[in-house]
């Protein structure tokens, strides 16, 4: 699903795609795999978050500083003009925020 043309597409921070990339890194047979972030409904705003071996069908596909991020249909919409930012706690947790672009 191409972004719309003069839309707003998620955008990811230098620690998202240092931490995508990690994440992915982490499963060596997906050698162009990427983050997939699906929820379930229009509007939704709980999401699953998978490694993923390629986009599904339907699916927009954000690169940013060599991550790869597959958005389900509906997280597209969702996340259309957001900001994918990610913190890693002292014990090697992952969290991901998501906030407006500016």
């Amino acid at each position: 699903m191409p972004a719309k043309e003069g839309s707003l597409v998620l955008t990811l921070t230098e620690t998202a795609s240092t931490v995508v990339k990690t994440i992915v890194a982490q499963t060596p047979e997906l050698d162009d795999g990427g983050l997939r972030i699906n929820t379930d409904q229009p509007g939704g705003t709980e999401f699953a978050v998978s490694v993923a071996p390629a986009p599904e069908a339907g699916d927009a596909v954000v690169e940013a500083e060599g991550a790869k991020v597959f958005l389900g249909q509906f997280a597209a919409l969702a996340l259309d003009d957001k900001v994918l930012d990610a913190q890693v706690g002292e014990d090697g947790t992952v969290r991901f925020a998501i906030g407006d672009q500016a």
